[in-house]
């Protein structure tokens, strides 16, 4: 298979674990910040981060993340040409 056949790989990453408090991104202990996973779009990755937000939905301090690597990789990139949606911080789904 040719480069130009492969699908576009928009590299996410979902991370997760307890803040400090809700004003500020900033996890309380990082030897226990939970690296969920890479994975190759956001849809892969949404879909890691809703599970895992759901399982921690008890703990309001317990927040999950998804990194758009894709722009750290090609700053260049705008956002257009990539996913733009983020689920932010403070998104928990209900039970």
């Amino acid at each position: 298979m040719s480069d130009s056949a492969q699908p576009q790989q928009l590299l996410h990453l979902v991370i997760g674990g307890e803040l400090i408090d809700l004003q500020h991104n900033t996890f309380k202990d990082l030897d226990q910040v939970d690296i969920v996973g890479v994975y190759p779009n956001y849809a892969s990755a949404h879909a890691a981060w809703k599970a895992k937000a759901q399982q921690t939905v008890d703990n309001a301090h317990m927040r999950y993340f998804i990194v758009h690597l894709h722009r750290l990789l090609d700053p260049g990139q705008s956002p257009s040409q990539g996913q733009s949606h983020n689920p932010g911080p403070d998104t928990k789904p209900s039970r």
